[in-house]
């Protein structure tokens, strides 16, 4: 047992335990490392305890990420934890099974792989590495080909609606790219082909469409995308891609929407990222990055390192990385089949449903997201003069739920939502106990304003002078509290 030691450094510097006490007694300092070891069970239950204070990830409907996966597949991942991926030499079933995963993904989307070539791609950390990988090879074709017509390439653009997840912006400060975003308007919060196409100049190395807004869940016509764009390439001579942020919609439009128009059946669409952490059914993080072709990857972007042995055609931005996720997706592709995931994405959308009817059976919120796209719920409040989103967000919280709120970006900046996102462990009956648990947090709101207004008309009394005397803050905060323990069952916690 581990002899205690006083302890020097204040409180507010300091990682208590309680249950570890029994392995040792002194605080450890926060931010820096301790001098001395302890033993492996107090180090556990130390940095347990503290875990316990995070949200339950299932019932995080904030997130796209998987949270469940089946034990086999948890086997797996643990059994290959201890590998490093860019060790290919040594690890070459490792490879072998990327590849594969490229490969199905790349036909899924339809890309034109002839019968004695392998597709193009290559397995990230999530999809924010794939769409800096997709971007930097749009930006250097882009280059290549305007200093073939002598002509400058110092000021490339990318064209994307408002919607578009930080990532893009993320790639466009740190790879010099200006973003020229198309702006949203009420009632209509995806980007607007036409208005993405009046802006594409000769600078504009792609215009990325979104298939599955973070926002609503919403695809985005592709089709007629590439429709108008290809009018336009053929009307000024330029070459103008289109990239597909497929992270939320690539592993659902496939088997919901077969006929959608969105992948490399369109002629104008070189490359397709997609989450395999999200509806690719895997734990964060492992995303997917696929091209057309050769062609549309250059050459000079792939690294050849000989760095264990043997020649290692690379490009990522991560060099070292786990190979568990990618192990993972493999599992899921041959454990679930084209059959699987239509079932899971089929009782997820009637999940949805179901949520919708119930959110919009309160008569207190307008549903917001479509009934064809990612399985999500967005939802604003038609009356917001008494409580927010905000509120409402917040107060669900009390019942171990995390549902974001949040505004809408230019132009719809007015516009609050609540989002469910709904994932494969998201069950018909945690839909029917969030709609509960919203009926009370709405009550107990409306509760609380109807007596703030009646405290508010009530504050201010005629003096004997006839000067309006106000009462203080505390006194009407007592009262507001007062009232309302009284009309929500003298409840010691609640909403105001």
């Amino acid at each position: 047992m581990v002899l205690s030691h006083a302890n020097s450094m204040t409180r507010d510097d300091s990682v208590a335990s309680t249950f570890a006490s029994r392995y040792v007694r002194e605080q450890l300092p926060r931010y820096r490392m301790p001098g001395r070891s302890i033993p492996r069970e107090a180090a556990y239950q130390i940095i347990n305890d503290e875990l316990m204070l995070d949200g339950n990830p299932r019932l995080n409907l904030a997130s796209f990420v998987t949270t469940w996966m089946e034990p086999e597949c948890d086997k797996l991942i643990m059994g290959s934890i201890n590998k490093n991926y860019v060790d290919m030499d040594e690890y070459p079933v490792t490879t072998e099974l990327q590849n594969r995963c490229v490969n199905m993904i790349a036909h899924l989307f339809n890309a034109p792989i002839k019968e004695d070539e392998t597709a193009v791609g290559v397995g990230t950390v999530g999809s924010s590495e794939a769409i800096m990988l997709a971007g930097l090879a749009f930006k250097r074709k882009w280059q290549n080909r305007r200093k073939e017509q002598g002509k400058p390439c110092d000021k490339p653009n990318i064209v994307t609606g408002a919607n578009v997840q930080v990532c893009w912006e993320k790639f466009a400060r740190y790879f010099e790219v200006e973003l020229k975003e198309v702006k949203l308007s009420e009632g209509y919060y995806v980007m607007d082909p036409v208005k993405a196409v009046e802006m594409v100049d000769e600078n504009t190395i792609c215009v990325a469409a979104i298939l599955g807004s973070t926002l609503t869940g919403e695809f985005e016509d592709v089709k007629l995308l590439n429709d108008l764009l290809t009018e336009k390439n053929k009307e000024t001579g330029w070459d103008v891609p289109i990239h597909v942020d497929a992270a939320s919609g690539g592993f659902i439009a496939p088997f919901l929407y077969p006929e959608l128009e969105w992948d490399f059946r369109l002629p104008l669409v070189k490359s397709i990222n997609v989450s395999g952490h999200k509806y690719g059914l895997v734990y964060a993080g492992v995303g997917w990055v696929i091209w057309r072709s050769k062609e549309d990857l250059p050459e000079e972007l792939i690294f050849h390192i000989n760095y264990l042995g043997t020649d290692q055609p690379t490009f990522t931005l991560n060099f070292s990385k786990g190979s568990s996720q990618i192990i993972a997706q493999y599992y899921q592709l041959i454990r679930l089949g084209f059959e699987g995931y239509k079932n899971i994405m089929e009782n997820c959308m009637e999940n949805a449903a179901i949520l919708r009817e119930g959110v919009a059976a309160t008569g207190q919120f307008e549903i917001l997201s479509k009934e064809t796209g990612v399985p999500l719920v967005a939802f604003s409040l038609k009356d917001s003069s008494r409580f927010t989103v905000f509120d409402i967000s917040e107060n669900l919280r009390r019942f171990g739920w995390i549902v974001p709120a949040y505004t809408m970006p230019a132009d719809a900046e007015h516009v609050a939502v609540l989002r469910v996102v709904i994932r494969e462990d998201f069950s018909r009956s945690l839909s029917e106990r969030l709609v509960n648990d919203i009926l009370k947090i709405l009550r107990e709101l409306d509760a609380c304003a109807t007596h703030a207004v009646r405290v508010s008309s009530a504050t201010a009394a005629q003096s004997d002078d006839g000067v309006v005397s106000k009462k203080s803050v505390l006194e009407i905060e007592r009262d507001v509290v007062a009232h309302w323990m009284n009309a929500v069952n003298k409840k010691k916690t609640g909403p105001c």
